[in-house]
């Protein structure tokens, strides 16, 4: 009888695909539960119906973390110990306990001693990456990067290596502008993802020179991933319409 529950268990609170129920029921209510714990974040005012929704929804996390991890020989095809003591290090397990943690009560208390509830409040932020576990798109997502690891290890290179180049260059090009290293490594990141602060940038004519050379070569280097990712979908998509 507890076989068959756990493995009833561990169907309903995995990511629905669409052909059972309760599954669906579960994974729309989690998803609710979820939006209703990261509102309270966009108040700076705490309020007594906040921190009631906030302790309803922590309690029903600390469920839904022992349900997955008692039926986590299910989710690995396991069935031995190593599954349940492999479960609280896999990236959503640390995800949910990431979520959790911040509003337990004794870990609170002790940390407001330290001043830095702030810090404590802004982790429960880390909640809206629950929600992925019960995204389609992000399902798919993950297998994109999974299968294209390779071209994005080989852009992930080019992108260090352009942005060491180019904080050298202009580190020597443009020493009065950039005092320290860090200080090209940091313009040389910003120039890359186009955001432009402003903070620091080059004031002689060489200096400006490199800086729009860097920005040609920098927009090309960030289009690479968009590339690999919208081709990488598309495949999966289409994959899964012809099965």
């Amino acid at each position: 009888m507890g076989f068959l529950m756990r493995k009833r268990i561990y169907e309903i609170i995995e990511r629905s695909d669409g052909m059972d129920f309760w599954s669906s029921v579960y994974d729309y209510f989690m998803m609710v539960v979820i939006a209703a714990s990261i509102l309270p974040l966009a108040f700076k005012q705490d309020n007594q119906a906040f921190n009631i929704a906030d302790k309803a929804a922590v309690t029903i996390f600390i469920i839904d973390y022992l349900l997955r991890l008692c039926t986590a020989d299910y989710k690995y095809g396991k069935k031995s110990v190593t599954s349940f003591i492999r479960y609280p290090f896999s990236f959503m397990a640390i995800i949910d306990l990431v979520s959790i943690l911040p509003s337990v009560t004794l870990l609170s208390s002790t940390f407001k001693l330290l001043r830095i509830l702030r810090l404590i409040r802004a982790c429960r932020v880390f909640r809206v990456f629950k929600v992925l576990r019960y995204s389609k798109s992000f399902q798919i997502i993950t297998s994109v990067f999974k299968k294209q690891k390779g071209s994005f290890l080989a852009v992930g290179t080019l992108a260090v290596a352009y942005i060491v180049i180019s904080a050298l260059i202009i580190f020597n090009v443009e020493p009065d502008s950039f005092c320290t290293f860090f200080d090209a490594v940091y313009w040389a990141t910003v120039s890359l993802t186009t955001m432009g602060y402003g903070d620091i940038y080059p004031i002689s004519t060489i200096g400006r020179t490199v800086t729009m050379i860097s920005a040609i070569f920098g927009i090309a280097i960030v289009a690479l991933p968009a590339g690999i990712i919208t081709a990488g979908y598309m495949n999966e998509i289409n994959g899964n319409n012809g099965d």
